[in-house]
């Protein structure tokens, strides 16, 4: 394990870009197969592999590449890594960003799975910034995308199991 975290963390250093994004499409995907395979218990033979890889684009395309640059632009807005810049970091990102990029994000994936509004407003409501307070203050800006995405594994699951309810 710990060989693999090395390797991880050259090919972070070599190209942290890249590997972060592949890192959030991976990681909404996982949340997809979570999704199917716990909380809607398809089993594998009933696993719609469409779906899982309709949810890793918008992590590749969508998720990856904005949240990737947002943390980015926040680095700049807010510099410091004392607790009181995690707390403005957190501020910014749960008031400015979070919203729009949840908004986006659900309807991505509420056009791409015939999601009626209501559910999509309902899904707006659910923001997890402690998460945030500690990603800003514990963790450095090229790590930071990718604890969003461990900790979202459980909000893309719960994401894709409301998001493909049929």
């Amino acid at each position: 394990m710990a060989g693999l975290w090395r390797s991880y963390q050259a090919l972070m250093t070599r190209h942290p870009w890249t590997v972060q994004i592949i890192t959030a499409g991976t990681l909404v995907g996982v949340g997809d197969v979570i999704s199917q395979q716990v909380l809607e218990r398809r089993g594998l033979a009933n696993h719609n592999v469409t779906r899982t890889a309709k949810m890793m684009s918008i992590g590749f395309f969508f998720v990856g590449p904005v949240i990737g640059g947002w943390y980015k632009v926040l680095d700049k807005l807010v510099t410091g890594g004392t607790k009181s810049a995690a707390m403005k970091k957190m501020l910014v990102d749960q008031v400015g960003f979070a919203p729009c990029f949840l908004c986006a994000f659900l309807g991505i994936s509420g056009t791409l799975n015939g999601l009626t509004v209501e559910e999509n407003v309902a899904k707006l409501k659910r923001l997890w910034p402690p998460v945030q307070i500690a990603n800003f203050y514990f963790i450095p800006l090229h790590h930071r995308l990718a604890v969003v995405q461990i900790v979202a594994v459980a909000w893309n699951s719960y994401l894709s199991w409301k998001a493909n309810k049929m």
